[in-house]
Order: C-alpha cells, then sequence, then structure tokens
C-alpha cells in the first residue's frame, strides 16, 4: 500500500488557532465576491487548499486535515499518487486530448474497466464515453434506454441521488433542488427505497418483509396501476447523498427480478459506489445481480481527472452516431491515470484493504449506537454514515450534523454530511488509507459526536467569526 499518508511535511492533522485563518480568510473573501453563490462545501467547510497528499491536505495557513471528504469520493487512491502522475506527464507529451478517436491511452483505459466486470459480463457490455461528468452519464443511460425501447418513463426511488443536470435532477429525489426548477424532465415516477431506519411503508424491519419493494412490484404489474411500461428503472444500491443508505439483498434481487419479468431496462448508478468503494469493484456485485446499464464517473481515474462512462449490454446499442456527445470526453491524461489505477488496484489488493479498514470502521463506530442522538451506524467498504435523530421524537436534526462536522474540522478531519436534513455525517476515506490514519480519523468523529450531542458547545464555536457565518448561511444559501 502507499506510504502516502504518513509522509512528511504532512504527517498527521495539525490545526491552531480559529478557523478560516487568516490566509484562508482572504481566499473566501475574494471567492463570496466574484463566486456564484451556488458555491456549496466552502460554506461548511471554511479553509483554502494549498496542497496535499496521500488522505492529507493542508490549508493556506499551515493547519493539515485528515480529507475524508475526498473530492466527494473522487480521489479514489488519494491526493496526487505518484505512479498516477507519472502516467499523466508521460501521456501529456503525446496527446491531451483526443475526441472520440481510439487512441492507445483510451484502448489501455477501456481494457482495464471491462476487465473489472464479473466474466459473465465482459464479452457482452459495450462502453460509451459522455461529458465528462456522473450526471451526464446519467442522462446518457436515460437516453439509451428510451431509445432502445421505443419507451418514455423512468422509475426511480425516493431519497436517490444522481446528479444535477436537468434530466438526472428530474431523477433525483431531493426536491429543494429540484423545486426552483420549473418544467422539469416529465415521466418520472418515485418509488420507495429500502431504508429501514426511516422505513417508507412504516413496518419494522425485524417484522418486514421488503414491503416497500412490493409498492413498485403491483404498481408495474397491475393494468390499472397507471403507469405504462417504463424505458429504465434506475437506482443506487447504496445511496450516497441520501444518507449512506445500502439496500436490503432481498429488495434489489426482487428489483432485478421484476424487471427482468417485464422486459424493464435496470440501470445501475454506480458514481460514487463504483471503482471499489464498497469493497467490490462495483456495489452490484455484492448483490448477485448483472445490470443491463452502468453509470460510472467518479473514480475512474483514481485521482480526480474528469471521466465518465456507461457500460450496457450490447442489445441496447441501438442509438445513432452522434446520438450522445460531449467534447471533452476524451480526456487522455484520464484514461492514463484510470487504466494504472485498475493495476494499482489489483497489485497493491486495494479492494482488500477497503474491505478491512470497513470492518475498522465498524467496530470503532458501532459503540457510537449507544449515543441517544445516534439513530444508525451504517455502511460498507469505505463509505460510512452516522444518522442523527433527536432521542425523544426520532425527527432529524439537521443541525447537529453539522455540529458535528464543525467540531471534527478544528480537531482537523475533513467531513461531508448528507441525507435528510443533512443528519447522516458522511465518511468517504482514499481506498489506500491506512490503519494507523482511519484510528485516528474516528477517534476525532467519535470525540466531536460526542460533544456535539451533550450540548457542552454551540455550533461553529472556535471557528471565529467567519467560520460561524459561513455555518449559519447554510440554512438560506
Amino acid at each position: 500500500m502507499t506510504t502516502l499518508d504518513l509522509a512528511p511535511p504532512l504527517a498527521g492533522p495539525r490545526v491552531e488557532g480559529n478557523l478560516p485563518g487568516p490566509r484562508s480568510a482572504e481566499f473566501l473573501d475574494r471567492q463570496q465576491r466574484r463566486e456564484s453563490h451556488a458555491r456549496s462545501y466552502p460554506r461548511h467547510l471554511p479553509i483554502a487548499i494549498d496542497s496535499a497528499a496521500g488522505s492529507l491536505v493542508r490549508d493556506m495557513d499551515g493547519n493539515v486535515f485528515i480529507d475524508f471528504l475526498a473530492g466527494a469520493g473522487v480521489l479514489t487512491l488519494g491526493h496526487n499518487p505518484p505512479e498516477l502522475l507519472d502516467a499523466v506527464r508521460d501521456q501529456l507529451t503525446r496527446l491531451t486530448h483526443g475526441l472520440d478517436f481510439p487512441t492507445p491511452a483510451k484502448d489501455d483505459f477501456i481494457d482495464a474497466q471491462l476487465s473489472m466486470l464479473p466474466p459473465s459480463m465482459r464479452d457482452t457490455t459495450k462502453i460509451h464515453f459522455c461529458g465528462p461528468t456522473g450526471a451526464n452519464a446519467v442522462d446518457a443511460a436515460i437516453k439509451l434506454c428510451k431509445i432502445a425501447t421505443g419507451r418514455g418513463d423512468i422509475i426511480s426511488f425516493q431519497g436517490g441521488f444522481h446528479g444535477s443536470s436537468h434530466a438526472a435532477m428530474a431523477v433525483t429525489g431531493l426536491v429543494e433542488q429540484k423545486q426552483p426548477v420549473a418544467n422539469g424532465m416529465p415521466g418520472v415516477h418515485m418509488f420507495p427505497y429500502s431504508y429501514c431506519a426511516r422505513c417508507p411503508v412504516d413496518l419494522r424491519p425485524d417484522t418486514c418483509a421488503v414491503n416497500c419493494v412490493a409498492v413498485l412490484e403491483r404498481a408495474l404489474r397491475d393494468p390499472n396501476g397507471g403507469i405504462a411500461p417504463p424505458a429504465a428503472v434506475i437506482m443506487e444500491l447504496v445511496q450516497g447523498e441520501g444518507g449512506v443508505i445500502p439496500a436490503r439483498a432481498e429488495y434489489v434481487t426482487r428489483v432485478r427480478a421484476l424487471t427482468r419479468e417485464l422486459d424493464i431496462p435496470l440501470i445501475v448508478d454506480e458514481v460514487q459506489t463504483g471503482c471499489g468503494r464498497t469493497g467490490t469493484w462495483f456495489a452490484f456485485e455484492q448483490y448477485g445481480i448483472e445490470p443491463d446499464v452502468i453509470v460510472a464517473s467518479k473514480g475512474l481515474s483514481g485521482m480526480g481527472l474528469p471521466v465518465a462512462v456507461i457500460m450496457y449490454h450490447e442489445r441496447l446499442d441501438r442509438w445513432q452516431p452522434g446520438a450522445h456527445t460531449g467534447t471533452f470526453r476524451g480526456n487522455q491524461l484520464a484514461f492514463a491515470a484510470g487504466a494504472q489505477a485498475v493495476r494499482m488496484v489489483r497489485r497493491d489488493d486495494v479492494l482488500r484493504n477497503v474491505q478491512e479498514r470497513g470492518r475498522q470502521l465498524a467496530a470503532r463506530l458501532g459503540p457510537l449506537r449507544s449515543n441517544p442522538w445516534v439513530r444508525e451506524v451504517r455502511g460498507t467498504g469505505l463509505m460510512w454514515g452516522v444518522e442523527l435523530a433527536d432521542p425523544a421524537t426520532g425527527r432529524p436534526v439537521g443541525d447537529r450534523g453539522r455540529r458535528v462536522q464543525a467540531a471534527a474540522l478544528r480537531r482537523g478531519l475533513i467531513l461531508e454530511v448528507g441525507g435528510r436534513d443533512d443528519t447522516v455525517v458522511r465518511l468517504l476515506p482514499p481506498l489506500n488509507v491506512s490503519a494507523d490514519l482511519l484510528e485516528t480519523a474516528c477517534a476525532i468523529l467519535v470525540d466531536a459526536i460526542t460533544e456535539c450531542t451533550t450540548g457542552n458547545r454551540p455550533v461553529g464555536a472556535g471557528l471565529g467569526a467567519r467560520g460561524g457565518d459561513a455555518l449559519a448561511g447554510a440554512a438560506t444559501a
């Protein structure tokens, strides 16, 4: 495994004084004056980043943080892995932009990606290069299925997140994002997802036979159910932005059986779960299913260079030349890095590290369940969440999630929040994170949750005026 995590000068977390420090504050002030109001992360994580290596970042004031946001999950092998930098440097001297022409770097990348599929899928799978974002790949998957089936409706699931483009937003559950944008893509039907902590049909998990999926089964099998045969069903097997919610196995297998029975293409969105995040290369492997379409993006280059693809069964390859294009679909630097990343994953047994660190997280965070404010600790591989709720009512308490995020930042740990009302504190470490650094991060998280669920400190305490303003502004941003 890489030793970058502990390499000097970034030897571990170190935070001195208030956040943001004076140099970060200068950058944040300029950002506020010049950038869009839609900017997000610095409102809750008020730092300006100077440099990074492995799982650690340093801000403009010399503070060092463990980065368990990891570029929203794109940095599968951490910041600036030397071997991937070498691959990119070599490709820089050859070709950087190739549209959809065949090139050695692209051919190597395709070989690498197809080789990570289950053997039964490799010979029947086609790959399509989209614009450089996961949302664009979601759009492409929807278009592919509409063209291939001649149908128009799409089934999606409550709590899911598929991106911010017009079509991807339409199949996303987050109402706050969709409400200001009139005339969204029509023909989208939202169904309950397997979220046992907040059961969508009000049945306890210990008595539930995954009744939530029965709602979908009845609607699609009922000739008077009101939904024509759809072009596709799209789902995440572990909802990421929705709060790190792994679907129950029976739920997934029944959805797959239903879509096969009714000849409906199943799109599995692996933008966040793919490339090893859950301990297998794709999350669907853990459920024993084979989707018709796979959407992948975030982790494909291993280091944050943008690239997005859909991989699908050849029978769906019905669209015409130019049906879905994108000027930046030929990012040769991302191809070179991505092929090398796959080789490193195999050579260094990175997936085994993901599984072992996942077990470490489960053991380390499990005792949090005794905290009355902790509703659930859940996750798989290196994708984990701690859901907070009012112990008296069980209702979401988003301010506590933001408090934990701020308290962890003061201690040197960068985290994200998600889920309903931002009540889930999320961890997305690099996949090659060391056991020692993970232990340090877990200790910080436990301390932060303990602090923020005992009422000892107000939100924003210790961050200074700017940090407090950034946190307070989140509700209206």
